[in-house]
């Protein structure tokens, strides 16, 4: 009987393998052919060609890119390092896409000479040392606008929604954060953050776990929900590169200063749970407890190369199970996923409508909500540059919990994830040995909250009654 099961397992990864072959091929045909449908489309509604990152090579420049060498200042108090970009965004390996990049260069190689081949970038740090080169255009002509402190651009693409929640009137610069302060009317004694994940907003939490809380609870913590820069009611700059420092950084200036924050407990799911770390790194003594759901962590084994691995870790182009599937699509394709923005986030409303009409308003659409309501753009950058790019950061994040905190650290995890398996969070406990690891049976990447929320918010709020009154940042 076990030997039945293991050949039938084996037969149904092998099918899986097989037929994932054969979707993604076609996949990368069909996004290869959407690249310039839409060069063609932007340039018809905005008169102007559109970088993106099909043709781009360590060696050459991206599409869309011109010739030339640009000389950028890198300043420590730019939206932009370019360390903080990942490779992984220019470098998606495929047979469609390895063919047509060498048939490119070869017609580049008879068009052009090679004194007028693009150019590398040369980038000159603000601080002592010599500068340093990173041989991609498209990289590097995204940002140009904001690298010299211009104001952040907020106009949407045309195949992005341009409705007041999707772009927000407000400064391109805030976030937007829903705040629920004591009922009472008194100050409240400490303060919560809540930080969504991927492709979600602060209704994650404001649906759930808010309304579960108990009154004592209500009554003693400050609640604050973020929607992340490029998701939920926020801005959505089209300038943004959505690194993982961008995203903390304006975290800090929307939520910790502009209500005062001085010392509080954040929890963070899946993505959020990446940006929590960072948070709870830069300000060592101001955390009191850390709690973390479906953490996106996967070690690199050495000598690997740690962006490409974390790809096909986080999107291993398989298409059963079906969340696997989705985030192989958004990860591997960025004109078929700006494709899905344009069916689906831009006609936002007209798809709320009909759920709503086909339920007859009976379930709640929070989730289609967060989902809806974010641009390509953002979701394309935040994937790449902080779920690929920044493991290494966050290794230094969760080393800098363990050494410089010492408040509770707690991590809950679906048994049934089928996007990020178990042993993401038992990695976490192995870097942070203090974590407690909290493996929930029957639920998965969502459900570890939806559906088991007035459950959640009463662990929550025991972690809040047992952490430290005052979390001690240990001497370095």
């Amino acid at each position: 009987m076990g030997t039945l099961r293991r050949a039938a397992a084996i037969a149904g990864r092998a099918a899986n393998d097989l037929l994932g072959f054969l979707v993604f091929t076609l996949l990368d045909l069909l996004d290869l052919l959407l690249c310039f449908s839409y060069k063609l489309a932007d340039y018809a509604a905005e008169a102007q060609w559109k970088p993106c990152y099909c043709f781009a090579s360590p060696g050459r420049g991206g599409a869309g890119g011109s010739g030339g060498v640009f000389v950028l200042s890198v300043l420590s108090s730019t939206k932009l390092q370019l360390e903080d970009i990942s490779d992984t965004l220019f470098r998606r390996p495929s047979v469609v896409s390895d063919v047509a990049r060498a048939a490119l260069q070869k017609l580049n190689v008879r068009r052009c000479p090679p004194s007028a081949a693009a150019a590398p970038v040369r980038v000159r740090p603000t601080r002592k040392g010599d500068g340093f080169t990173v041989n991609n255009s498209t990289v590097v002509r995204m940002p140009q606008g904001k690298v010299g402190g211009d104001k952040p651009s907020t106009a949407p693409c045309w195949s992005d929604c341009h409705c007041d929640s999707c772009c927000p009137r407000g400064s391109p610069d805030e976030l937007y954060v829903y705040v629920e302060c004591p009922t009472d009317g008194k100050a409240a004694k400490e303060d919560v953050l809540f930080i969504h994940g991927f492709i979600s907003s602060s209704a994650f939490w404001t649906e759930t776990v808010f309304r579960h809380l108990s009154a004592d609870a209500r009554s003693r913590y400050r609640l604050l929900a973020v929607d992340l820069l490029g998701f939920g009611k926020s801005p959505k700059p089209s300038d943004s590169l959505y690194t993982l420092r961008e995203h903390v950084d304006t975290i800090d200036r929307s939520v910790l200063r502009r209500y005062g924050v001085k010392s509080f407990h954040l929890v963070g799911h899946s993505l959020g749970s990446l940006l929590a770390l960072a948070l709870a790194a830069k300000h060592p003594a101001a955390v009191k407890s850390i709690t973390i759901l479906a953490p996106p962590y996967f070690p690199v084994p050495k000598g690997v190369q740690r962006t490409q691995y974390l790809l096909r870790r986080v999107a291993p182009r398989r298409v059963w199970p079906l969340i696997t599937f989705g985030a192989s699509v958004i990860c591997w394709y960025e004109h078929i996923s700006r494709t899905v923005c344009l069916v689906l986030c831009k006609h936002h409303r007209f798809w709320e409508k009909s759920f709503k009409l086909a339920t007859r308003n009976r379930v709640r659409t929070y989730l289609m909500d967060g989902f809806f309501c974010h641009a390509h753009h953002a979701s394309w950058h935040t994937m790449h540059n902080i779920l690929c790019g920044s493991s290494g950061r966050v290794e230094e994040f969760m080393d800098a919990v363990r050494e410089r905190l010492s408040c509770d650290v707690v991590v809950f995890h679906g048994k049934g994830d089928e996007l990020l398996p178990v042993e993401c969070s038992y990695a976490v406990k192995a870097r942070i040995p203090r974590a407690r690891v909290e493996v929930v049976d029957g639920v998965d990447h969502i459900t570890v909250v939806v559906g088991r929320q007035k459950v959640f918010a009463g662990e929550l709020e025991e972690i809040w009654r047992n952490a430290k009154a005052e979390s001690t940042v240990v001497a370095d």
